[in-house]
């Protein structure tokens, strides 16, 4: 037999591996990767982001201009994007959309100073950053920022950086765009140079995509003007590609009808739940506590056991909505999809920095039910990138002119809150816009974004189930046609219908696929998690607290005054606990009126319940002037014993005017100046002695 030699022995070598990887490709290798696993990966700690370099990021992919975004409900998301695609299709920037917290900062000195960065700020809470902004904010406004070089404030070691800044706020709240504030305070005051003015949005005077579009078109100009950028006439570049597959059927264990990450496609969900990973829970019940006809209120127990969720009393619990029929088949059908409704399709970015919104393949119907904020608000910008594709000239023309004229847009389109179909249909019902790219759709229309309810349940008291109070949403509006409803509260109504017998429920005639993906819900659960909350309970319950709560502000509070009870009960020395509540009628909307008279027996005269009905009587009566008729009292528990002072409810009116009013009673009570009992009040805002959970 012939000697082998080297070279012999180094070819079959090679085939031998070659063999092995042809017949091992797929199983061991090759594998193709979910396109929506990153999601699960988040949910439980991993980043999106390969590197954590911005930089890195931006020189790996050709990029100039980074939109960096702070945010909570997907709106500062939604606006970076819309940033990052015009600058891209009117400009010739290359841009990338980077979430806050997919990156480090200590190299931000070391930006190139033919790259800019833009920072799209929410303002959370009393004056808070978003989640995701946490440890960007924390970084950026810290005692001893560290960067990369070493160089301090004296130093200037941002001189190189160029940036452009927008922030979303409300006015009702007292710490107005802090966020956008503080973060341009502190990179100027480390040499960053800003282009235009720092923008602000006022959610509050329901001006924001007003005060985003005047922003933005003169920090436009001076960007060009700074960088040497030419405008061009915009034209839509896809970031999305969209394939129909024919190869898959909506039966096809692959594709996604709902399901947001690939453990609960494949039936095995676990932990942690959170923002990136629902729990279906267990709606162990579910009842109307409101005892009028045209009106309803719903109290729901979910149940968290065995699921490793956790809650404390004042955190909230978020609930994953699903669109209603109705407006799916509306969006569907104005599009000319109806038939293919339950196509599958791929979507694919095309932009190695953009991230698929949902999980995919899916179905067209499954995108638009479970993934797109199709009810959401409109915005011109996103009417006018939908003129060019109008079924003929005269709908092109009035949608040009909707995008174009504000006054206009305000009469026929915010003023009636229309949804993008409505708007469609509205501009031209009789043909369908079939031009229409979906991916267009994909890219201007939010996210579908959990809803958040204040927990009314003690953690104490159950730990195991968590309760919700929600008074569903019906707004009727002059002159309009169709009425404006909540999307999840008249879900949960949906569900809760479903659970007291009803086999097809369709609450204010909506119906919704409440079954779930695949059936997983089996119409009685439903997906949520907990967000953790800063309104807390005095860690010691001998301190006296006076609670605010009208309507269904007082849900937090039900869970208070219920963990309160409890530690009474079990012969721990609770403070006095005054509640002051406020609803039209004892009759019709007083809500747990049963339960108020049993926490009162096991805390005897330390609880104090102070009503206020609006309607009873022939002069409105509110929580603010019972506040002040018990001036005294209050005075007297904060200023003597420190008692914790709590509002929860509507922050435009009724949160601002009871902060007045308390600064009010500390003057005349204590005979300060007015000035001084303000100050006085922002101290206890400052030092968590006032807290307030409060929408607007």
């Amino acid at each position: 037999m012939a000697q082998l030699d080297t070279l012999d022995l180094i070819v079959l070598a090679v085939l031998l591996v070659g063999t092995v990887a042809y017949f091992t490709k797929g199983t061991y290798w090759g594998i193709p990767k979910d396109p929506y696993a990153g999601s699960y990966s988040a949910a439980n700690g991993a980043k999106a982001a390969k590197t954590r370099n911005i930089l890195e990021k931006m020189d790996e992919t050709g990029k100039n201009c980074v939109v960096f975004y702070g945010s909570q409900t997907g709106t500062a998301e939604d606006y970076a994007s819309r940033l990052a695609k015009e600058g891209s299709s009117r400009f010739g920037l290359k841009t990338m959309v980077a979430d806050l917290e997919d990156y480090d900062y200590e190299n931000l000195d070391t930006f190139p100073d033919d790259k800019v960065a833009m920072f799209v700020l929410a303002t959370y809470g009393e004056g808070e950053p978003t989640d995701n902004a946490v440890e960007f904010y924390e970084f950026i406004i810290g005692d001893e920022v560290s960067f990369s070089g070493g160089g301090g404030e004296a130093e200037k070691p941002l001189s190189n950086l160029k940036f452009v800044a927008f922030g979303l706020g409300n006015n009702t709240y007292e710490h107005y765009n802090s966020m956008v504030r503080r973060v341009n305070t502190a990179l100027i005051k480390f040499g960053a140079v800003r282009i235009g003015e720092a923008g602000e949005g006022d959610d509050g005077a329901g001006t924001m995509e007003e005060d985003f579009l005047s922003w933005k078109e003169p920090m436009w100009a001076e960007l060009a003007e700074k960088i040497g950028l030419e405008e061009r006439e915009a034209v839509y570049e896809p970031i999305f590609g969209v394939t129909e597959r024919e190869d898959l059927s909506p039966e096809s264990n692959e594709v996604y009808l709902g399901e947001p990450n690939k453990n609960h496609l494949e039936g095995h969900s676990k932990g942690p739940y959170n923002a990136h990973n629902p729990y279906i829970a267990p709606i162990s019940e579910s009842r109307e506590i409101f005892t009028v006809r045209d009106r309803n209120c719903l109290h729901m127990e979910i149940d968290i056991s065995g699921s490793n969720l956790s809650y404390q009393t004042g955190d909230h619990v978020a609930v994953w909505p699903t669109n209603a029929g109705k407006e799916v088949d509306r969006f569907l059908n104005v599009l000319g999809l109806s038939e293919k409704r339950d196509r599958v399709i791929s979507v694919k970015a095309l932009d190695p920095t953009a991230r698929v919104p949902f999980p995919t393949p899916t179905t067209y119907d499954a995108a638009v039910r479970y993934h797109m904020e199709i009810c959401g608000a409109v915005s011109r910008q996103f009417i006018s990138s939908l003129a060019g594709f109008a079924p003929d000239e005269a709908s092109k023309a009035e949608m040009s002119k909707l995008g174009s004229d504000k006054d206009y847009f305000q009469e026929k389109v915010s003023s009636q809150y229309l949804n993008i179909a409505q708007v469609l249909e509205s501009v031209k019902s009789s043909t369908s816009w079939s031009n229409v790219p979906f991916s267009i759709m994909i890219e201007g229309i939010h996210k579908i974004q959990p809803r958040y309810y204040s927990i009314s349940s003690s953690s104490l008291v159950q730990k195991d189930a968590l309760s919700i109070t929600a008074v569903v949403e019906e707004v009727r509006i002059a002159g309009a046609e169709h009425v404006v409803k909540g999307v999840t509260t008249n879900y949960l109504l949906a569900l809760k219908q479903k659970q007291h017998g009803d086999p097809h429920p369709d609450p204010h005639g909506l119906t919704y696929n409440i079954t779930g993906p695949r059936n997983k819900y089996d119409g009685i659960h439903v997906p949520v998690h907990v967000r953790h909350s800063n309104f807390k309970l005095p860690s010691d319950p001998s301190k006296p607290i006076i609670m605010v709560g009208p309507g269904s502000g007082v849900a937090p509070f039900r869970g208070f005054v219920q963990e309160r009870a409890a530690q009474a009960k079990a012969g721990e020395n609770v403070g006095k606990t005054i509640l002051f509540y406020g609803c039209r009628r004892p009759s019709e909307d007083f809500l747990y009126k049963d339960e108020w008279d049993t926490y009162a027996q096991a805390l005897g005269s330390n609880f104090e319940l102070i009503t206020a009905f609006s309607r009873e009587q022939a002069q409105k009566v509110y929580v603010q002037q019972r506040l002040r008729e018990n001036a005294k009292e209050v005075n007297e528990l904060l200023q003597n014993q420190k008692a914790n002072f709590y509002v929860c409810g509507d922050a435009a009116n009724m949160a601002r005017e009871v902060s007045i009013i308390l600064g009010q009673i500390i003057a005349e009570q204590r005979g300060l100046p007015v000035e001084k009992a303000e100050e006085i009040v922002k101290n206890m805002r400052s030092s968590n002695q006032y807290q307030e959970d409060v929408w607007s």
